[in-house]
């Protein structure tokens, strides 16, 4: 009997792959290399040779980045965390091999629904019939009891999805609304429980139908009490009808509970930059939500133009407030290049996986770099290896003057390795995932 079969005929499942992860790095073992792996079960120590690491910039005669450098590297892995990295030792037969295959930070999605999504069940595109935000709400109002049951079946779904694509984190806004209640929160957040040895999540208690245009109050009041990380919102005038009374309680909300606000804008008109004006107010007059405080889509910054970018993007930065963006094209191209220069925050993530909202989603970040450089023309080695930080949520193996800054020991290990010979490679070609480790564990990936 294969140890596939032994486990799932046992009942263990993903629990037992819990239990024993001796057997899955075992097993992961077997398929790059025949030789016999020893481990230490009970801190999961293991050796990884054959890993290729940056190490540096080379540059022309003009001082442009033309190539990045890399070696080979073997590093050690104890108790979830890295302990060594030195020169590669091929010769040690006791190490996983990992081919030459480039080992990237794990990648991070910062914008999903793990609770809604069409994805894992029959193929369904996005009915094109239902308009704008409040016809989206009468619409999930219907759909969401229908969809409840495959819940936790479906997030399951998304997460092998983002795994499978070098993904082990993501931040997840879970809808707390009268028709869902807390129900799908408690879902997700058993979910995540029982992946928590493969996965990581932050959750966002997102009032999708708005805050009082359906009186999601006390809901919200309850969610925030448990352990969640984010009050979310979303385009306060056109639900609430009210900027200032909705991010107010929010505010306070947050403040109460020790929690960071993310917020859904997708408002392109006055009301968008007053509620981004109002919000960045309400975090300097709050410094503890500074770095805590991000506005996902904002989608009011592309309609600005250059000189109000600067302008906002210089109050974003000076406030701590980030930006979550899908990097949409087409007629919303974001001012991810300002808001760099500007020293904002950025991040990314798929947000919609195959549901109501959107037909779209691959669950890939390496995608997103690799739009992101499109869109922006970051076409040079330096500039595709500099993409790479929208899919891990600024996390480089190397600075902009080509100094390795990743991996050191102490790190966490939460790793990707990827068929690619440097990270602009990786980013150009959306290459190949072929292994995911998160905090020491080989997670098992399609």
């Amino acid at each position: 009997m294969t140890r596939k079969d032994f486990l799932r005929k046992s009942g263990l499942g993903i629990v037992g792959l819990q239990l024993i992860p001796f057997l899955l790095n075992e097993e992961i073992h077997s398929k790059r290399n025949n030789n016999f792996l020893k481990i230490n079960e009970m801190k999961n120590e293991f050796v990884l040779k054959n890993v290729l690491l940056e190490t540096g910039f080379g540059y022309n005669a003009e001082g442009q980045v033309i190539v990045t450098e890399t070696n080979l590297f073997s590093i050690e892995i104890s108790d979830g965390k890295i302990i060594k990295i030195y020169s590669n030792n091929n010769s040690d037969l006791n190490a996983i091999d990992m081919q030459g295959l480039l080992m990237l930070p794990s990648f991070k999605d910062m914008h999903i629904h793990l609770d809604k999504t069409y994805f894992g069940g029959p193929w369904k595109a996005k009915n094109t019939n239902v308009k704008g935000v409040k016809g989206m709400i009468k619409f999930e109002k219907e759909l969401l009891p229908k969809i409840a049951p495959e819940t936790s079946f479906r997030a399951n779904k998304i997460i092998d999805l983002l795994q499978s694509n070098g993904t082990s984190f993501t931040r997840s806004h879970i809808n707390i609304e009268p028709t869902s209640k807390l129900d799908r929160l408690h879902e997700i957040q058993k979910v995540l429980e029982n992946r928590k040895n493969d996965f990581e999540a932050e959750l966002v208690a997102f009032p999708q139908h708005g805050v009082y245009y359906t009186d999601s109050v006390n809901l919200l009041k309850e969610a925030a009490k448990t352990d969640i990380d984010f009050i979310g919102g979303v385009d306060p005038y056109t639900l609430d009808g009210s900027i200032e009374k909705t991010i107010d309680f929010t505010v306070e909300l947050a403040l109460d509970h020790n929690k960071g606000i993310d917020m859904h804008l997708h408002e392109m008109n006055k009301y968008g930059l007053d509620t981004v004006e109002y919000i960045i107010k309400k975090v300097n007059e709050n410094p503890a939500l500074k770095g805590k405080t991000f506005l996902s889509h904002c989608f009011i910054l592309a309609a600005l133009d250059n000189l109000e970018q600067e302008r906002i993007a210089a109050k974003l930065a000076n406030a701590g407030v980030g930006i979550i963006s899908t990097i949409p094209f087409g007629k919303i191209s974001m001012p991810i290049p300002t808001l760099y220069k500007h020293g904002v925050t950025v991040y990314s993530g798929n947000d919609s996986i195959t549901d109501h909202w959107d037909s779209f989603g691959t669950g890939s970040m390496l995608q997103k770099a690799n739009l992101m450089a499109q869109l922006y023309g970051y076409n040079s080695e330096f500039g595709l290896s500099r993409c790479l930080k929208i899919a891990t949520a600024n996390k480089l193996p190397l600075n902009d003057l080509g100094e390795q800054q990743w991996p050191k020991i102490g790190d966490v290990a939460n790793l990707v390795f990827v068929d690619a010979s440097c990270s602009a490679e990786a980013v150009a070609r959306i290459s190949p995932i072929k292994n995911l480790i998160h905090k020491g564990n080989f997670v098992k990936i399609s």
